[in-house]
């Protein structure tokens, strides 16, 4: 029997009245739980606590949509950003995270107000109306600044540029913990460009972590010719008793991972390196209060790749360095001569 712990107020209140669930109507969904680590969740309204805004950004299974994902205020790490394809766990950044789409979803019959700024395009998608997130106000701005060339998409890409801008992170530390970012816009054509060809090249990374080709820089030493690629609890060499050696992954006991470059721990995202993020998230745990096992290499089974954990670990090596390479390689900015744009 499981301890009533697990299940929230909602669902305890939904059992005590004997409300009957139709499982017919459950949906399976994959969701990005953590950095980089995906997980399958019954979508199931009952089921699932506080969706907020996610069933606009995601109504259905074949809703496209892109969101930029933003730490929430107040919390313990500093500020971080990743982009997603999917519905996002709440607890995916710091203390909770706040979502801003590429669209959002209105029911064609509902009429409900304005989310993010009415769009000039609509399109229908069975019920759904697809609305841009984007502003045509900061859009008639970026215009006059940059040319009429500029659309919606690389503004968006553009604020998930400056984003991951070093001197922005750095001279707006203390803001970032206490409000919403408010964004510059750069004074010359050719660094909004910049800035918008970044944000896409870091979300082509990003949102396609799994197909990036391994790290070519790291030696992978197999003790057997058939060895299993299965996991219990990835951990790092060691130069003494007492310290860790990250440029040695242990990832089993026939597989060892040599030559992990130290650029790859730079990138992080909530408090940890993506590289961290998928050792701590793909070992076998045991929930204490139900006994449920957690075995992530069931994932896997389910996607038909028994390397797919090894796989992952080598290409987000490799997004890590090169997303470390392509952000050093941003425009440096000056914000003693930019004021910020205003929210709208």
């Amino acid at each position: 029997m499981c301890s009533s712990d697990l299940w929230t107020s909602a669902v305890l209140s939904d059992i005590s009245r004997g409300k009957e669930y139709k499982f017919e109507d459950v949906e399976y969904r994959t969701v990005c739980y953590r950095p980089f680590f995906k997980q399958t969740v019954i979508y199931y309204k009952p089921l699932n606590e506080r969706t907020y805004q996610m069933p606009k950004l995601f109504p259905t299974k074949e809703s496209q949509n892109i969101i930029i994902c933003i730490s929430e205020l107040g919390g313990s790490t500093p500020f971080s950003c990743i982009l997603s394809n999917t519905i996002v766990d709440l607890n995916c950044l710091s203390a909770g995270a706040q979502c801003f789409p590429l669209y959002w979803y209105d029911e064609s019959t509902a009429d409900i107000a304005d989310l993010f700024n009415q769009a000039a395009e609509e399109e229908v998608m069975d019920r759904y109306i697809k609305r841009d997130g984007i502003s045509d106000w900061i859009l008639r701005e970026c215009k006059q600044r940059y040319g009429n060339k500029v659309t919606k998409e690389d503004i968006f890409y553009y604020v998930y540029g400056i984003l991951h801008s070093p001197e922005y992170r750095t001279t707006f530390e203390a803001d970032l913990k206490k409000m919403l970012p408010r964004l510059p816009l750069v004074d010359k054509p050719e660094e909004f460009v910049a800035f918008s060809q970044t944000g896409r090249k870091l979300a082509d990374l990003h949102l396609n972590y799994e197909t990036v080709e391994p790290y070519k820089g790291v030696k992978v030493t197999m003790k057997s010719d058939n060895p299993s690629y299965e996991v219990e609890k990835m951990r790092f060499g060691k130069l003494d008793s007492k310290t860790a050696d990250k440029s040695i992954i242990l990832y089993n006991n026939l597989i060892t991972i040599e030559g992990v470059p130290a650029e790859a721990y730079d990138y992080v995202v909530n408090g940890k390196s993506a590289l961290e993020w998928i050792m701590e998230r793909y070992q076998v745990t045991v929930d204490k209060a139900s006994g449920i096992k957690n075995d992530p290499n069931d994932w896997a089974d389910e996607v038909g790749n028994p390397r797919y954990i090894l796989d992952l670990l080598l290409s987000i090596i490799n997004v890590s360095v090169q997303t470390v390479d392509i952000v050093n390689g941003l425009p440096k900015l000056d914000f003693n001569i930019y004021e910020p744009t205003p929210r709208t």
